[in-house]
């Protein structure tokens, strides 16, 4: 039987393929194929995916927002502008002399290239600013933003509405096991110099937020008392978030514990379980 020439393609495209791998072997001996899917996903009545980067600035945005008092629609219309402005990375430039997660400009008064770069002032910045626009949390996310931003495109935030608020529900506690990313190969950081990274960075992002009782009780273990559900999934979701740059590698909070290679959210025993009280993060020893 006559073979059809789309048929014919195929056999020659797969021969080809076939090829190349025996080549990538014969020269390297093993074989890196790319990453299919996203790092982070995010599932709170809808679901987002996201690379590290932008899950730990999201997750550092939020808390920002939290420890200034902000209600949850300002974080909402904050990351809507880091996802319009910069996809919530840390961006070295853009317009003009425009730099960072929100892409403020030094020669408009948001303060030094150095400053905006750190995402913690950059974002307080924008709150700050955003909380002397009057009845911004009955305006439409995009509204609110371009009153802060003066963009040339004042409608263009709108489209991360829907995203950002999936976002805000997990990140502000609203939401049970809601982050996981899956973090593989080697830790970047191990034992006191883990779990001292973390601490630091809690301590950065929640300020007088974060209970006096997050504490490095071991060299590889920390923990966070809290007096809510809500409040332990705050800093629940924040250490997974964060996860990639700390060498973090497992929270339990209730009876649920996250693990960093396979990145899941799975039930533990009640025995294994970390309780309602506290929110425990072990790094790798």
């Amino acid at each position: 039987m006559r073979k059809s020439p789309v048929v014919a393609l195929a056999i020659v495209a797969l021969i080809g393929a076939l090829g190349v791998f025996a080549v990538v072997q014969t020269f390297s001996g093993t074989i890196k194929l790319p990453k299919i899917g996203p790092e982070c996903t995010v599932r709170a009545d809808g679901e987002v995916p996201l690379d590290y980067v932008q899950m730990a600035n999201a997750a550092t945005i939020t808390a920002v927002g939290l420890r200034r008092g902000m209600p949850e629609r300002a974080v909402v219309i904050a990351l809507a502008t880091a996802f319009q402005e910069s996809k919530l990375e840390n961006l070295d430039d853009g317009d003009r002399d425009s730099v960072g997660l929100f892409q403020q400009r030094p020669s408009q008064g948001w303060g030094t290239f150095d400053q905006i770069k750190d995402p913690r002032y950059a974002a307080d910045k924008f709150y700050a600013s955003l909380k002397k626009v009057k009845n911004y949390q009955k305006m439409r996310v995009t509204d609110a933003a371009q009153r802060v931003q003066r963009s040339a495109y004042p409608n263009a935030y709108e489209k991360w509405a829907d995203e950002s608020a999936v976002l805000a529900r997990a990140l502000t506690g609203r939401a049970t096991g809601a982050v996981e990313c899956s973090v593989s190969g080697s830790p970047v950081l191990r034992g006191a110099a883990a779990a001292t990274a973390l601490t630091k960075g809690l301590r950065l992002d929640w300020g007088k937020r974060l209970p006096e009782s997050a504490t490095a009780t071991e060299a590889a273990r920390l923990t966070v008392k809290v007096t809510s559900a809500s409040a332990g999934w705050r800093y629940a979701h924040w250490l997974v978030a964060h996860a990639s740059a700390t060498g973090l590698e497992r929270v339990r909070f209730g009876d649920l514990e996250w693990h960093a290679p396979d990145g899941r959210w799975q039930a533990v025993s009640a025995d294994g379980g970390a309780g309602t009280g506290r929110v425990v993060a072990e790094v790798f020893s």
